[in-house]
């Protein structure tokens, strides 16, 4: 019995092992390795063609060349809003007062942080900050109520100083604490020559101020918000009476909008201080261009500095 068994087991070793060796011989055939008394087999792998990295052809690029347009203003700048390249810098890159054309960022922020049904009561501050400061206004009435969407135009078109305090009111508890959100987007936004002490840009402070780089910089991403570059672009916007507020007509101090074909916004700004300014944008033949005057004499010299820029930048070769 013991003699069965053992002889069993040896026979089960032996089958054990010639089937080893067998998936051995196979597996190092099909590996290519030879063994004594075995021909190789050679597996040739497929080559497999390369594809070459296509080279991108290089996009025709608005190229400055020829005299640079004289203007009156004593800060310009100038961008391809395609690209990004800087046609134009005088002293674009330096601090200086930039009066109303602050409301750009309380626009952007009230509209990103906002809802734009929101309805605003304005309250007595808000008119007094026009009595007492003499601000642009939207003519807005204490103790009217509007929507934050109808309120950004008021802010906007006509430069109400009155609707700034009453959006920063709404949404921030007091101008104040609006213009701490101010200062924390402007660093966000990398516009290191940006600092806020307000939210309309009426100040005769030189702790208020922004460069023409970073005003671009700023209306540059603002325009990529629908709503803003719809309010931006409104010649005229008229509100009729309700039971919330009386009738209203703004009119855009832009008046480019209407006189200078492609013009499609900034903002509009004057201080004794920081002069007659303006940030545009316009688009000529699906071509768009950017930019910024600041400190222009007057509201006329300052159109013709902003028209004559970009009459220069819609004319220059594209290579």
């Amino acid at each position: 019995m013991n003699r069965r068994f053992i002889m069993g087991v040896i026979l089960i070793i032996i089958a054990c092992c010639l089937l080893l060796t067998s998936l051995t011989l196979y597996a190092t055939s099909i590996a290519g390795v030879t063994l004594p008394g075995m021909s190789t087999v050679e597996v040739t792998p497929t080559p497999v063609p390369e594809t070459p990295t296509p080279i991108p052809t290089p996009k025709p690029e608005l190229t400055v060349q020829g005299p640079l347009p004289v203007l009156q203003a004593k800060v310009a700048y100038l961008v391809d809003m395609q690209n990004g390249h800087v046609l134009y810098d005088i002293h674009g890159e330096q601090a200086a007062p930039m009066a109303s054309t602050t409301k750009i960022m309380t626009a952007l922020i009230a509209i990103q942080t906002g809802n734009l049904d929101q309805e605003i009561t304005v309250k007595r501050d808000a008119y007094l900050h026009v009595i007492e400061l003499g601000s642009s206004n939207a003519g807005l009435v204490p103790g009217e109520q509007f929507t934050l969407r109808e309120l950004l135009y008021g802010l906007m078109l006509p430069s109400g100083g009155d609707a700034a305090i009453a959006i920063s009111d709404a949404l921030a508890g007091s101008p104040e604490n609006f213009v701490v959100r101010m200062n924390l987007f402007a660093s966000r936004l990398h516009l290191f020559q940006t600092h806020y002490t307000n939210v309309d840009g009426l100040t005769s402070e030189d702790t208020h101020y922004s460069s023409a780089a970073d005003l671009t910089r700023l209306a540059r991403y603002a325009l990529t918000n629908p709503i803003f570059r719809q309010i931006v672009d409104t010649p005229t916007y008229t509100l009729p009476t309700t039971k919330q507020h009386g009738p209203h007509t703004w009119t855009n101090t832009n008046t480019l909008l209407s006189t200078y074909k492609g013009m499609l916004g900034v903002k509009t700004g004057h201080t004794d201080l920081a002069g007659y300014c303006l940030v545009f944008e316009a688009q000529r033949n699906g071509h768009s261009l950017i930019g910024v005057v600041l400190n222009s004499p007057d509201q006329a010299i300052r159109d013709q500095d902003v028209s004559k820029l970009l009459n220069w930048g819609f004319g220059l070769p594209m290579k």
